[in-house]
């Protein structure tokens, strides 16, 4: 995974993250986020697709206040990170992009994966650099995801994604029909860190090549189920801990399939969020904290 170059950013005020920049797999520029004692064990949370660094923010600052480095990553092609310039959004490819982070922190950090973070961090910790984690934490993802809720979460992605929104508050009803559990955006000032501003209108800010199935290497890795599931076995063959983190209400995520996910991996501990669907982190911010801190407590992992 070689040695990308750091670029180091400036915190501005005591308690802001502090940005910095990563060359990823490929030399494509990598942005994360970096909160507390940059000596202490990192807690590296990976975001699903669609989302960005910013989905975790409350989350880090939870680990963060916690005595933990907390590192918040855009994933190739989200965010302020880049695009891929030759298509390659490989779930491969974002491990290793993740790979050259970690270079520049301490050794053996807890990875903490939402959905499409979370796959990643299967195939980076249980195949192309195992060892490299301290602890796993996958929030509302197993190999065999239920294929009715992806397609669901495909569709708002692809919605909207090449004619645009003409006014923050389109953004907001879309997010909130999605979601009708959760109260509608009142921060629409907030929903500029998930868009960019083309012309007069606004536009997603993923890769529309990470969607629509013109990239050259879509990101196949995330429907081959054995592969995935061989790679969790390694990880917790490893003795590495692994939690899973699921909400109630998800659609990607069952009851039935969570069951099946632990009788087949009885080491992997388990909590389910009330109240809350795929977007654990974001429907309960204050329960998702608390458990991801409560288990790296029981299972001894220390922030050195």
């Amino acid at each position: 995974m070689g040695g990308g170059a750091y670029h180091p950013g400036v915190t501005e005020t005591i308690g802001a993250p502090e940005p910095f920049v990563a060359d990823g797999y490929g030399g494509v520029r990598i942005v994360a986020d970096r909160r507390g004692d940059p000596a202490s064990r990192a807690v590296v949370f990976l975001h699903g697709g669609g989302q960005t660094r910013r989905s975790w923010d409350r989350a880090a600052a939870a680990v963060a206040r916690r005595g933990w480095q907390a590192v918040t990553v855009d994933l190739r092609g989200h965010g302020e990170s880049d695009w891929s310039p030759d298509g390659d959004y490989r779930v491969a490819s974002f491990a290793a992009d993740v790979g050259e982070i970690l270079a520049h922190l301490p050794p053996r950090p807890v990875l903490v994966g939402a959905s499409l973070g979370g796959i990643t961090a299967m195939l980076l910790a249980g195949e192309l650099a195992r060892g490299i984690a301290a602890a796993v934490v996958l929030v509302d993802i197993v190999p065999d995801m239920d294929p009715t809720g992806a397609e669901r979460i495909h569709a708002f992605m692809a919605d909207k994604m090449a004619d645009g929104f003409a006014s923050l508050d389109e953004v907001a009803d879309m997010i909130a029909d999605y979601n009708p559990h959760r109260p509608r955006p009142a921060d629409l000032d907030g929903l500029r860190k998930n868009l960019r501003r083309r012309g007069d209108r606004w536009y997603w800010h993923w890769d529309p090549q990470f969607i629509d199935g013109t990239a050259t290497n879509p990101p196949l890795e995330v429907t081959d189920t054995e592969r995935l599931h061989d790679a969790v076995g390694r990880i917790v063959a490893d003795g590495v801990p692994m939690l899973l983190v699921r909400g109630q209400v998800s659609d990607l995520v069952s009851q039935d399939r969570a069951s099946q996910f632990l009788a087949r991996f009885p080491q992997v501990g388990f909590v389910d969020v009330e109240g809350a669907g795929h977007m654990v982190a974001g429907d309960r911010n204050d329960l998702f904290a608390d458990a991801v801190l409560d288990f790296l407590s029981q299972r001894e992992v220390a922030k050195p």
